[in-house]
């Protein structure tokens, strides 16, 4: 491929010097809120976006002043879980250090800041820093955030399998000292050109983004086949022995252009827990190598595959590996919602997982959550593990603690209110008003729509049945929409795509069923498709399932093909 042909963020990236580009000079100025364009790429792979608040944009540009700029910035905590220690530093930064004085839980199971002024960038990431976390790598061209069912009930094999999920983070973070250089004020390392700095990713890193998540049957919490690359846990007796290995994944798409899709990734087959970094370390370095670098909205791991073909990209994962896949063992991929409430884990420990409305951790009226969780890990002696459904366990609690527990957060108004299976299934990105991808809103909107969706269920006499829901503010999928029973996906301020047919279990996409309606029209049409469900569904037969199989959206097999067609 000639240099013609790159993509503007691989010159940014070749001429980076490893990822430093002026960064450094940029918070030294205090002219402007914001980073050069070029750094605003390269920032990301230190873990934070810049971001503007869109609903006082015209109100500056008619006051001659520029946007109000501010950073949202995501840690980088494998498999979700961090100590009570760690949970209070959060918590004391989100409320000394951010506008938004509140803590946001991602769908990939970390936590992120919104509303960080540039001034406090690095007095935030020193402090995160104390507490033995950190944000490099959260975002950019390289292996994120890796997730891992924080299943509470199998506690041995969910350790086995978090072992795994920490050692691919750590694994495969970019080499360059650049984080520790501009953040921790660590001492400039000169790098001359014959040295590798970067051994997996090299001098231009990965193509897109990547993105890894370990799974733990029956949960698929993690939705592990909308992942670059996942790893099923495979268990006998109880002990972890090895994973079934699934590439290819990523919801990301466009409005408009169907040479982009969202994918599931596929089944290459069964590995020894022993060859899970060979293998991961394989797909790395052939998506670095075969990945297109001219055209970012075609550089994801899923379009590599698609282009060369399953077994011409399988071939060379197992050349590089220097091992090949056995037979996928077979597991039973169930429930992609969290267990609320106490759960008692095979320790005797007890397990408590709380509901957190959008992922927002905030002292509202009559509900100080911020509070309850920082109650709770001043006498917590267990873990917290966040969940890649935006909610929190507090993991690890005695017998003898857990009325403690339980009173706090029954008094923080964590505890207490009814949540309806199918409330509890579904999630939200952020959108509006930070968001600059956002077409439409979620975070904000979507609570009341889903009180007007179980209005609708509880007409039709099916309150207690889960459905899937996921609502973004644009196609690139941060919620994984395209994996919901019911997914909506903004066009326009108020207006949405809405998606049906996925599978209950994430194992199956959706497909378009409406375009660009608003609420009224949603609903609608969900009522008249509540009404068909309850008449016409078979014996334990799913939502997502059902729409399928009467033809209200044709199922999609191969989604470079079905997605659009």
């Amino acid at each position: 491929m000639s240099d013609q042909k790159l993509s503007v963020n691989e010159y940014l990236k070749t001429d980076s010097n490893y990822l430093r580009g002026t960064i450094e000079e940029g918070l030294d100025t205090s002219l402007t809120g914001a980073f050069n364009d070029a750094d605003q790429q390269l920032i990301k792979f230190h873990g934070f976006y810049q971001q503007d608040d869109r609903d006082l944009r015209n109100e500056r540009k008619e006051q001659k002043l520029e946007p109000l700029y501010s950073f949202m910035l995501r840690a980088r905590v494998a498999g979700g879980v961090c100590t009570p220690k760690q949970w209070l530093g959060v918590d004391k930064i989100a409320s000394t250090l951010t506008s938004s004085n509140s803590i946001r839980l991602t769908t990939r199971q970390t936590f992120q800041y919104h509303g960080i002024p540039k001034r406090n960038l690095k007095t935030l990431i020193q402090d995160l820093d104390r507490e033995a976390l950190d944000s490099i790598a959260a975002c950019g061209d390289v292996n994120r955030n890796v997730m891992c069912n924080p299943n509470p009930v199998e506690s041995k094999l969910h350790q086995q399998a978090y072992y795994w999920a920490k050692k691919l983070s750590d694994n495969y973070l970019p080499r360059t000292k650049a984080y520790a250089e501009i953040w921790l004020g660590d001492d400039k390392v000169a790098v001359s050109e014959s040295e590798e700095v970067e051994p997996v990713y090299g001098k231009t890193y990965l193509p897109r983004k990547f993105k890894m998540a370990v799974a733990v049957p029956p949960d698929n919490d993690v939705d592990v086949y909308t992942n670059d690359l996942g790893f099923i846990a495979v268990a006998e007796d109880g002990e972890l022995v090895g994973f079934n290995m699934v590439a290819g994944g990523g919801m990301g798409s466009t409005h408009g252009e169907v040479a982009t899709f969202p994918r599931l990734g596929d089944d290459f087959g069964f590995i020894k827990a022993e060859d899970c970094l060979k293998f991961a370390e394989a797909v790395l370095k052939v998506q670095r190598d075969w990945g297109n670098r001219s055209d970012r909205k075609q550089s994801r791991l899923k379009y590599t595959i698609v282009k060369h073909g399953f077994e011409a990209f399988k071939a060379e994962v197992e050349q590089r590996a220097g091992v090949k896949f056995e037979p996928k063992r077979e597991v039973v991929i169930g429930d992609r919602g969290d267990r609320y409430g106490w759960i008692k884990g095979v320790d005797n420990n007890w397990h408590l997982t709380l509901f957190i409305e959008g992922g927002r951790i905030k002292d509202l009226p009559g509900q100080p959550l911020q509070t309850g969780l920082r109650e709770i890990a001043l006498v917590h002696k267990g873990d917290f593990r966040m969940t890649a459904n935006q909610n929190i366990i507090i993991a690890g609690v005695a017998e003898e603690d857990k009325a403690q527990i339980e009173a706090i957060a029954r008094s923080h108004g964590l505890m207490g209110k009814l949540i309806s299976p199918t409330r509890g299934h579904s999630i939200a990105c952020v959108a509006l008003p930070t968001c600059a991808l956002a077409m439409a809103e979620a975070e904000r909107y979507f609570p009341d729509f889903m009180t007007k969706v179980e209005a609708l269920q509880e007409k039709h006499g099916f309150l207690e049945q889960p459905i899937v829901i996921r609502m973004t503010g644009c196609p690139n999928g941060c919620a994984r929409p395209f994996a919901a029973e019911i997914g909506l996906v903004g066009k326009a301020p108020g207006r949405y795509n809405l998606y049906l047919g996925a599978s209950f279990e994430g194992t199956r996409l959706n497909k378009l069923y409406r375009e660009n309606i608003q609420e009224a029209e949603i609903l609608a049409a969900l009522d008249e498709l509540f009404a068909r469900y309850v008449k016409e569904r078979e014996a334990g037969e799913t939502f997502g399932n059902f729409t399928v199989r009467v033809g209200v959206v044709k199922a999609v097999i191969d989604a470079a093909k079905d997605f659009h067609g």
